[in-house]
C-alpha cells in the first residue's frame, strides 16, 4: 500500500493522541488544557476526512479508526470535563453531597457518544445530513465551558461583559451541568435531523440554512469570541429544527 493511503489514518491517530492527552489533563483538573486539546482533536478530525477525499484514500479501516478516535476525544473527554466541573461546583450544594451518585451522570455523555458513533457507521441515511447531534459538536460545547468560566471578562466589547459573566455563572451551576449532561446525551442518539455543513454547490437556493447559520456564527464570534461557542451549538440545533419542520 502506498504511503499516501496511510496519511488520513495518521491524522486520525493525532486526533486520538489529543484525546489521550486531554484525559490526563482533565483528571488533573487542567480543564483549560483539556479543552484546547479537544479543539485540536476536532481540527485533526476535519483534516483526516479532507485528506482521505483529496488523496482518494478512503477505507473501511479508516472509517472504523475515525470512530474509535472520536469516542475518546469527543466522548470520554467531554464526559470527564463535565464530571470535574460538577464535582468542583457542587461542593456548596448539600443535595449533591447527599446524592453522590449524581456526580457520575456526566459519564452518560461517553456512553451515548459511543452509541451515536456506532449508529453512524451503519446508517446510510447520514451521508449528507445527521440524525442526532454529532459528537464533535457536543464535545466543543463542553470544551468551551471551562474556557468561558476562566476568560469570562475577556470579550471584544466591554458592554457585553455582563452577558459573559452571566453565562459563566450559569455554567458554574451544578444543576445546569447535571441537566445538560442528560439533555446533550439524549440529543446525541435521538433521531433529530440536523443539517450538515457540507456544500454540494454554493447556490443560495440549496444552501440558505448553511449561509444564514455561518453568518450568525461569524457575528456571534465577533461579539462574544470564545463565549459564542456553546451558543453556536444551540443555534445549530434550533436552525435544524426550523429548517426541517417549518421551512
Amino acid at each position: 500500500m502506498r504511503i499516501k493511503n496511510h496519511i488520513p489514518n495518521f491524522i486520525t491517530l493525532l486526533n486520538l493522541f489529543c484525546g489521550c492527552l486531554a484525559i490526563v489533563a482533565a483528571f488533573k483538573t487542567d480543564l483549560i488544557i483539556a479543552s484546547f486539546l479537544v479543539f485540536a482533536g476536532a481540527i485533526f478530525d476535519y483534516l483526516d476526512g479532507t485528506a482521505a477525499r483529496l488523496l482518494k484514500a478512503k477505507s473501511e479501516i479508516g472509517k472504523e479508526l475515525d470512530s474509535l478516535a472520536d469516542v475518546v476525544t469527543f466522548g470520554v473527554v467531554p464526559s470527564i470535563i463535565a464530571f470535574q466541573l460538577l464535582n468542583i461546583y457542587s461542593k456548596d450544594y448539600p443535595f449533591f453531597h447527599n446524592n453522590n451518585f449524581l456526580l457520575f451522570f456526566p459519564f452518560l455523555i461517553a456512553l451515548f457518544s459511543a452509541i451515536r458513533l456506532a449508529k453512524f457507521n451503519i446508517d446510510d441515511r447520514q451521508t449528507i445530513s445527521f440524525l442526532g447531534l454529532p459528537t464533535p459538536a457536543n464535545a466543543i460545547f463542553w470544551a468551551s465551558v471551562p474556557i468561558i468560566i476562566y476568560f469570562q471578562n475577556s470579550t471584544s466589547f466591554e458592554s457585553l461583559d455582563f452577558f459573559n459573566v452571566f453565562l459563566a455563572n450559569v455554567f458554574k451551576n451544578p444543576y445546569f451541568i447535571l441537566s445538560f449532561s442528560l439533555i446533550m446525551s439524549v440529543l446525541l442518539v435521538i433521531e433529530l435531523p440536523l443539517f450538515s455543513l457540507k456544500f454540494i454547490d454554493f447556490k443560495w437556493k440549496n444552501n440558505k440554512i448553511r449561509f444564514v447559520f455561518l453568518a450568525s456564527c461569524l457575528l456571534l464570534l465577533l461579539l462574544l469570541s470564545i463565549n459564542a461557542l456553546p451558543l453556536i451549538i444551540m443555534i445549530y440545533i434550533v436552525f435544524s429544527i426550523i429548517h426541517n419542520y417549518f421551512l
